[in-house]
């Protein structure tokens, strides 16, 4: 008992009133849950009665059909009901008597006996928080105990009595039954679920994530306007504090409802954008996906394995000694060497008469294993290693009037779609001026250029080349700007470009730099490293310096009296080369072309190169590589070179003659450590993967945030930039342009090359034009 009297102070009448309303409270509740549970036991012994009459009903004359059958073999299952019939009939007579359901309901009414311990009302009082306890005893049946419920501060504790066996029994028996007889279609249902789950998936959390209100969409409108907004005049501040604006409101009531926990913890991090996450997130609960912007392809390549794919596609391949087909295969050499990602050198594929005209001593090959197998070879005996990349071939023509490879049909085609990743185009404007098939940054995720040669400065030396240099300036830029995310370079000697920086990212083989150090240390050792004075090599075309070496050593004759030089090469002007330098009665002997690392090569000290149509001269690199002077113009295609002590440069012709004397007259400085790393291709391809930016996108994650249960949010670009908008459309101007046969061969393209021809699906086993791009329409 508790005293409540009027001799208990205020602040003790007030504690036994809330004790007291505690304890009311306490007991309702547990009146209330008492009597839901026993309204659902009695539910659930009035279903359960009803299954077993219909179970025993549907055994009862399952069995009597199986026993009338002729004698056989019977299952496990029959088995049991032959040895339970016997008591069937007696188990059913009582089972549905109606004074077993009386008995049954009667124990189960609400006469439990409910008993409430008092002396917990003090505790109550001082801690507020001690517990009631009751019990409810629930009566038996034919001496089996069904359940016993007991509740000790409001929290239940279920003990589950014995099922009566003969019932328990029978259930195991029929659940036994009916799963082997139904085994077979549940099977097929199973496979049929699975099968249609594969093709349909339900938004994940749809109700969930609350719609984007006005404000949120005005916000992300105008983020996306941005570009737009600019061309105006209005300024990039000025956008974003609308944005935070239009956000602040809702921002903390809208971002947290629809994200978890974790994903809130990934809004501190400043590299995601709270409003591209919020946008995301109501894009995945409906179920929606989409990556892309106007003019773009909708389904880009998504890597599968945790290596990235990088593809190089280049215009020429070895044999043929030039700068296109050796630089890119020392740069996949060199990308592979790392073994962070798997790459693909795509190359040029001549048909017999091409090659007859291209590769040199009489090279030919009949198949794209054999050339494989001699570039690979090549390779190897130049750097030393064996290069894990694979080589794949694409269909080209050569064109004799512009000396150069030309690509037939879609080269993008010749990458698969899983490996389509990352690609780097050699010479991307050459690769691309008549290119008719997919768009480079649609089929890859990132597209880098980089731009080998001045075409320009090529064009102005022909027939109307100041008209012509005007057009390709603009090809160049168009078809750049279309097809790449970052151009590459070699020198500021080639045209601007949009998206370019210059960098030089090639180096030397490893050979001259072996050369090199080897000369360096028999000077050391005292011995006359170099026995011959001055050379020159180069392809024998006048546009490779081959003029402005005549000109300066004709204009020069009598200054340079005694001075010889070795002139090495082949070329389509290799006649006319030779018979002016016979006519000006020039010191100059000529020898066929071979390779700047042959033996006999090495003991010249001196390196001459007076042309200034290269982009970056690969021989003036080996030159320097090997310890010798070299003598070059003044021009921005030879900055790189001027950071070293043994290059000599030179603005005017009288220049050039002070170059060649004082190099003659001494000795070249021993390469250091550094400036030798400099000409390697390990630091080339370090440069490579900086200036490019590659370095960041094969660490990038995808754009993605993850959900608490591992899910992946992407983020959606539901409008493109003004940028992309113009690069889609130039894309999609140069794609509806090239498909004309006629405006291609006003251009310049080689007949045929919109496809490829029927003895390159010969040679490549590829299958015609017209089965692999087929046309329907009527």
């Amino acid at each position: 008992m508790i005293d409540v009297g009027a001799e208990s102070s205020a602040p003790g009448a007030g504690t036994a009133e809330k004790a007291l309303s505690f304890i009311s409270r306490g007991w309702r509740e547990v009146r209330d849950s008492a009597g839901a549970d026993l309204r659902l036991m009695r539910a659930r012994a009035n279903s359960f009665k009803s299954l077993a009459d219909r179970e025993l009903e549907n055994l009862l004359s399952s069995s009597a059909a199986v026993l009338s059958t002729p004698a056989r073999p019977s299952p496990p299952e029959l088995e049991f009901v032959k040895r339970i019939q016997p008591k069937l009939s007696e188990i059913r007579r009582a089972y549905s008597s109606p004074d077993f359901s009386r008995r049954v309901l009667e124990k189960w009414s609400p006469k439990a006996t409910i008993r409430i311990d008092l002396s917990a009302i003090r505790n109550a009082i001082v801690s507020e928080g001690d517990e009631v306890g009751a019990v409810v005893d629930v009566g038996k049946v034919k001496g089996q105990s069904w359940r016993m419920v007991r509740w000790k501060g409001m929290e239940e504790e279920e003990e589950q009595g014995r099922e009566w066996e003969p019932i328990r029994i029978l259930k195991t028996g029929l659940k036994e039954l009916e799963r082997k007889s139904q085994s077979t279609s549940n099977e097929l249902v199973e496979k049929l679920k699975s099968s249609l789950g594969s093709f349909v998936k339900e938004p994940q959390e749809s109700k969930e994530v609350p719609p984007l209100d006005l404000p949120e969409l005005l916000a992300y409108f105008v983020k996306q306007s941005g570009p737009f907004f600019n061309q105006l005049g209005i300024r990039q501040d000025i956008c974003d504090k609308i944005v935070e604006a239009l956000c602040s409101r809702r921002k903390d009531q809208l971002m947290y409802q629809s994200l978890s926990a974790k994903d809130a913890s990934i809004l501190g991090n400043e590299n995601i954008d709270e409003l591209d996450l919020r946008i995301a997130s109501v894009l995945e609960s409906t179920g929606h996906h989409y990556e892309g912007g106007f003019w773009t392809d909708l389904v880009k390549h998504e890597t599968t394995d945790q290596k990235r794919h990088v593809a190089i596609v280049t215009t020429a391949s070895l044999p043929w000694m030039t700068g296109t087909a050796v630089n890119p295969l020392f740069r996949a050499a060199y990308l592979a060497k790392s073994a962070k990602q798997d790459v693909t050198l795509v190359v040029p594929w001549l048909c017999k008469l091409d090659q007859e005209l291209v590769y040199p001593n009489n090279l030919s090959f009949s198949s794209p294993e054999e050339q494989e197998a001699y570039i690979r070879n090549w390779l190897e005996e130049r750097i030393g290693f064996k290069a894990d990349f694979k080589i794949s071939f694409y269909p080209g023509k050569f064109s004799k009037e512009r000396r150069s490879i030309i690509p037939a049909g879609d080269t993008t085609q010749f990458i698969p779609s899983k490996e389509a990743d990352i690609a780097i185009l050699e010479e991307p404007e050459h690769l691309n001026w008549y290119h008719h098939g997919k768009r480079w940054t649609d089929k890859f995720n990132y597209v880098v250029g980089v731009v080998h040669t001045n075409y320009l400065e090529y064009i102005k030396r022909e027939k109307n080349g100041a008209i012509q240099a005007f057009f390709v300036k603009h090809i160049n830029n168009w078809v750049t700007r279309a097809y790449c995310h970052k151009v590459l370079r070699l020198s500021g000697a080639t045209q601007e470009l949009p998206k370019s920086v210059i960098c030089n990212v090639h180096g030397v083989n490893p050979k001259f730099l072996k050369v090199g150090e080897k000369i360096a240390a028999e000077r050391e050792e005292g011995h006359q490293a170099f026995s011959k004075g001055a050379y020159f090599l180069g392809k024998m075309v006048w546009a490779k310096g081959y003029r402005e070496l005549i000109d300066l050593l004709a204009k020069h004759k009598n200054d340079l009296e005694g001075f010889n030089l070795d002139v090495y090469g082949n070329g389509e002007d290799s006649h006319e080369v030779q018979s002016t330098a016979r006519k000006l009665d020039l010191n100059l002997t000529f020898f066929k072309g071979r390779d700047h690392a042959d033996d006999s090569l090495h003991g010249y000290k001196v390196f001459i190169n007076p042309s200034v149509s290269d982009v970056l001269c690969t021989a003036t690199a080996e030159a320097l590589a090997m310890g010798k002077f070299v003598i070059c113009a003044e021009h921005p295609s030879n900055d790189f070179f001027r950071a070293f002590p043994n290059c000599l440069t030179y603005k005017t012709s009288e220049d050039f003659v002070a170059k060649v004397k004082e190099a003659m007259a001494n000795e070249p400085q021993p390469l250091t450590p550094e400036q030798r790393y400099d000409l390697s291709w390990e630091a080339a391809t370090q440069r490579f993967v900086e200036y490019s930016e590659l370095d960041k996108v094969l660490s990038k994650q995808e754009s993605t945030s993850v959900n608490a249960d591992n899910t992946k949010i992407s983020k959606s670009t539901s409008m493109p930039t003004l940028s992309a908008a113009v690069d889609g459309g130039l894309a999609f101007a140069h794609y509806c342009l090239t498909s004309n046969e006629i405006l291609r061969l006003s251009t310049g393209a080689i007949p045929g090359t919109r496809n490829y021809s029927k003895q390159h699906c010969i040679d490549l086993h590829l299958l015609p034009p017209q089965v692999q791009n087929p046309v329907y329409g009527w």
